[in-house]
């Protein structure tokens, strides 16, 4: 990437957490009362099998395209303020982990382990985006 653009990438990447975290964790529903208020789901694809059942396409495809595309900017933007390698993914899936865990902690959604998977998968597909247009094709 040019140098004359990435001052603004910083500034970018801080904003994409902000909306991110407001969007899955600082809902409208987000309070201090409702500490350990919130539902784990380890069975992977449940509930969004259950939506399939049920006929409601559109919920489950916000869901699983939702929660892949959120993290795109994630794997893309990182290796631009860093040097890019595999770690990203990592972080991304920490990142996720702890948008989960804050969801529980805060009752503010329901912890769930297909968020992990598809937000990590998000994470990678930006990654290699990134890869591709910015860096050698041989970088990792």
């Amino acid at each position: 990437m040019k140098k004359k653009f990435s001052f603004i990438l910083p500034p970018v990447f801080i904003i994409y957490i902000m909306i991110l975290l407001r969007i899955t964790v600082f809902r409208s529903n987000f309070n201090f009362s409702n500490f350990f208020n919130g539902q784990i789901e380890l069975i992977p694809f449940l509930g969004l099998f259950d939506l399939l059942k049920k006929g409601d396409f559109l919920t489950f495809t916000y869901l699983f395209i939702g929660n892949i595309i959120w993290f795109v900017p994630f794997g893309f933007l990182l290796p631009l303020l860093k040097k890019p390698n595999y770690c990203v993914v990592l972080y991304g899936f920490l990142l996720s982990f702890l948008i989960e865990f804050f969801q529980y902690i805060f009752g503010t959604g329901i912890s769930e382990i297909e968020d992990l998977l598809l937000n990590t998968l998000g994470c990678f597909l930006g990654y290699r985006i990134c890869l591709k247009l910015f860096f050698k094709k041989n970088s990792r």
